[in-house]
């Protein structure tokens, strides 16, 4: 997608900027804690001791991660084509209905290795034909993607409710959920590689969905940066007119793009449904869609940058519940507040310290954001 302004070197651009926003949004949230009458630093050392101090924390943190990691690579794909996916959430809840017939059908008769790539093809189905429908009437009939991609989180939401509560719902049980899944549609736990370097956990629910989600931003970048595809999509988000002059079919990208992006918010449905609680169950998304937004802004729409704020975002919420144990005065929606204030900063005021950057770049190396020098003056 365009900026609004000149090009910063890369490492000011995808580094210092979100560095910057960030800290801005911690010093916001120091003030929030010191108004509950609490002290800030040793919130923070809580809040970083709780993702990253023990093995445990570190496990839960990358498993919030995992899911994040998913979202977060949606919204990116959409947004190299000049689309807002905020459907995420929809398209992941929808997903888990694909999940769900997968693993009911066959735990019973195929190990995981086996249940796990069907339940991929089938979440990654679901969630792109979710997104096909807003797809096509941006393309053929002009209806705004924003609105429509809402529209049809809460028609997802529907449709799960009436899934969990009638067919997929057990006989004689009273909860809205599917039955519990069997050992062929659990996921292997990955906390054995942390305990490799001598941490402890007791329990944790990271699993394989971490290396899923690590391949799928590989992925993501070969195909952003490394196919027609790609350039196809990022010529499209920088100028439509420029890419309908270039040959370049409107309704073909639009719609390949976002179901490339509804398939990847459909996987995040595998990580809670398979790798952690065994069914799936009403509300098992919990807003990760929506975080993803923040995720993909926070790491520049790179798949790296996704998967650092995507680890950020792990931390918050891991460090989060922590902190709400260990000061009491902080309940979890003060948590929710300092969260709300890092998207904020890292999404909505993303270039609000932009300018300051870039004329401070200018000032001391003009060459650096493409300024050239006055003659007699600068370098």
């Amino acid at each position: 997608m365009s900026t609004p302004y000149a090009k910063l070197p890369a490492w000011a651009d995808y580094g210092l900027i979100p560095v910057i926003n960030l800290f801005v949004a911690f010093v916001v949230a120091g003030f929030v804690v010191v108004l509950v009458g609490e002290n800030p630093f040793r919130a923070a050392v809580i809040l970083v001791q709780g993702a990253f101090g023990k093995g445990t924390g570190i496990a839960f943190t990358l498993f919030y991660a995992t899911t994040f990691i998913f979202s977060g690579l949606s919204v990116a794909v959409a947004a190299h084509c000049g689309l807002f996916n905020i459907g995420g959430e929809g398209q992941g809840y929808i997903a888990g209905l694909g999940i769900g017939v997968v693993c009911l059908a066959f735990d019973s008769i195929l190990p995981w290795w086996l249940t796990f790539p069907l339940a991929i093809v089938a979440a990654a189905a679901m969630g792109a034909l979710w997104a096909l429908i807003p797809a096509y009437l941006q393309a053929r009939r002009g209806s705004h993607i924003v609105i429509t991609t809402i529209m049809f989180n809460f028609i997802a939401a529907s449709v799960m409710v009436y899934a969990l509560v009638g067919f997929l719902k057990p006989l004689g049980s009273m909860a809205p959920q599917t039955r519990t899944f069997l050992d062929g549609a659990q996921l292997p736990k990955l906390n054995w590689v942390i305990e490799l370097f001598g941490a402890k956990i007791r329990s944790a629910p990271l699993n394989v969905c971490f290396l899923l989600a690590l391949l799928m931003a590989f992925l993501v970048w070969l195909l952003i940066w490394r196919t027609r595809l790609g350039y196809e999509m990022r010529t499209y988000g920088h100028s439509p007119k420029a890419a309908r002059y270039a040959g370049i079919s409107e309704t073909r990208i639009v719609i390949v793009a976002m179901m490339i992006s509804g398939a990847l918010a459909g996987m995040m449905a595998l990580n809670p449904t398979m790798g952690d609680q065994h069914n799936v169950a009403l509300d098992f998304v919990s807003g990760a869609g929506f975080v993803g937004i923040a995720v993909a802004l926070m790491g520049r729409l790179h798949p790296v940058g996704i998967v650092l704020a995507a680890i950020l975002f792990g931390m918050l919420y891991q460090g989060g519940a922590e902190l709400a144990f260990e000061m009491p005065a902080i309940s979890r929606d003060m948590i929710v507040i300092i969260q709300g204030l890092v998207i904020l900063f890292a999404g909505a005021l993303e270039h609000m310290f932009r300018p300051y950057v870039q004329a401070l770049f200018a000032s001391v190396s003009p060459k650096a954001v493409g300024i050239e020098a006055v003659k007699g003056k600068g370098a």
